[in-house]
């Protein structure tokens, strides 16, 4: 009995398997990465080591260091606040909003723009901090 034994190359390649390797690649990205909003306001957030993700939320209130007042990227008084958290609320359709106020901020503005929101119909705040190392 004889074998024939022939060493050609394959005329077909399979992408199948090459495929399947680039899906499952592509949902454990997607399942790894961090969606978040981030705004463009330099902002050095307090540590917490019982650090919670927050809900995702468009409805962003950022304090600085020098205690100016940021609604997404746009720079707005502490008179203003009431209306323009209003406003976004409004559009948005949102009802969540997170205070990213600076470590170094005084607390009665972050109490401020609490009652501000409050003022508007919000009763679901966060406030934003960091994952603080061991």
């Amino acid at each position: 009995m004889k074998f024939e034994m022939s060493n050609k190359p394959l005329n077909i390649f399979s992408f199948s398997s090459l495929t399947d390797i680039v899906m499952l690649l592509l949902i454990f990205f997607l399942l790894t990465s961090q969606f978040v909003i981030q705004t463009g306001v330099n902002v050095k957030l307090p540590g917490a080591k019982n650090n919670e993700q927050a809900t995702p939320s468009r409805l962003i209130v950022s304090i600085t260091a020098d205690e100016r007042i940021f609604i997404g990227n746009q720079e707005i008084s502490l008179e203003e606040l009431a209306g323009r958290i209003a406003t976004t609320k409004r559009q948005l359709k949102d009802a969540n909003l997170i205070i990213r106020a600076d470590k170094d901020v005084n607390i009665n503005i972050v109490i401020k723009t609490i009652d501000a929101a409050k003022g508007v119909g919000i009763d679901k705040f966060t406030i934003e901090t960091e994952q603080e190392s061991f």
